[in-house]
């Protein structure tokens, strides 16, 4: 999901960067309260863990209070998006879940409108809180054509915000 969304950055003109909140393989990068300063938008996402965000992701977030008292993430857009193994695993949840350390920071959060057409014909993830994923009890991975539609929706609609700030 974050590659199809940085995909869509890319393709409208952006540099995104992906970082993620643990090291698993070589290529990776953790994310950094840099990361957050330097972002002109960010698109946060984590698996579902019973209807909440990852532990990791909860736990960076804790750490970002030096960030919260200096008003730095003020008015930056930003989307959340999420997985689960399960139509209803709790990807809604989860998406308001990780929603509020945004908000709390104050940035500026954008869901997926209506004139996604995916958004309303959407047989597996996808929500207006966010983009969603549902890989199934087998752990798939590929996204739905609907799934891949509403990411790069949120990837396009990041840049465009972050540009109208901007400009």
């Amino acid at each position: 999901m974050a590659q199809t969304i940085a995909d869509a950055i890319t393709h409208t003109g952006g540099e995104p960067i992906l970082r993620t909140f643990v090291k698993q393989y070589d290529t990776d990068i953790v994310v950094s309260l840099n990361d957050l300063k330097s972002c002109d938008a960010l698109a946060f996402g984590s698996p579902t863990r019973f209807g909440m965000m990852a532990h990791q992701a909860k736990q960076f977030w804790e750490s970002t209070s030096e960030l919260w008292l200096k008003g730095t993430l003020i008015d930056k857009p930003a989307a959340v998006f999420c997985s689960s193994s399960s139509m209803h695993g709790g990807n809604e949840s989860t998406l308001l879940n990780l929603s509020l350390p945004l908000l709390h920071h104050g940035m500026m959060l954008l869901g997926v409108p209506y004139d996604v057409p995916e958004l309303s014909s959407t047989a597996s993830g996808g929500t207006p809180y966010g983009p969603s994923h549902v890989s199934g009890l087998t752990g798939n991975t590929q996204l739905s054509t609907h799934e891949v539609a509403i990411c790069r929706a949120v990837g396009v609609r990041l840049v465009n915000i972050a540009r109208k700030m901007h400009s």
